[in-house]
Order: structure tokens, then sequence, then C-alpha cells
């Protein structure tokens, strides 16, 4: 019986952790977006470019690289609602 004197502490104290880790996952926007992250592996690909022809020539690096993020307008920052 001198085992529940420290099972109930203990197990209020893991109660309160995990009430106190969901509202700072709740307040640092972890649940905003549930539905992206299940779509994304289903999402094609970009089309990769061949190599190019023997007689054209070299392009720029930076005509190589794909777009980043902030040319597409993702560096916009996030609306609070």
């Amino acid at each position: 019986m001198n085992i529940l004197l420290v099972l109930i502490p203990v197990t209020g104290l893991i109660v309160l952790i995990a009430v106190a880790l969901f509202f700072w996952a709740a307040n640092h926007q972890q649940f905003d977006d549930l539905d992206s992250p299940a779509v994304l592996p289903l999402m094609e690909d970009e089309p990769v470019d061949g190599p190019p022809a023997a007689d054209a020539p070299p392009q720029p690096i930076a005509a190589r690289l794909p777009s980043t993020r902030a040319e597409e307008g993702h560096d916009q920052p996030r609306q609070v609602k």
C-alpha cells in the first residue's frame, strides 16, 4: 500500500507534463495544417530535364538550380487568425 504514496504523485506529474506539452504544441501552431503532410508523398515531383546537348553552350549554375521558396512567394510571414 505504501507504493500508492509514490505512484499517485508520479502519475499526477506525468499528466501535468502531458497537458503542458499539448498546450505548448497548440500555441506553436503544431496542429494548424493536418491535411498537407498526408498528401505530400502522393504529389508528383517536378520533371527533371535531361542532360544538355553536346553542342549547346553550358548554362550558368543559377539557371540549372531549382527555384527557391522565396521566388515562389513562400517567404511571407504566416498570418495569425
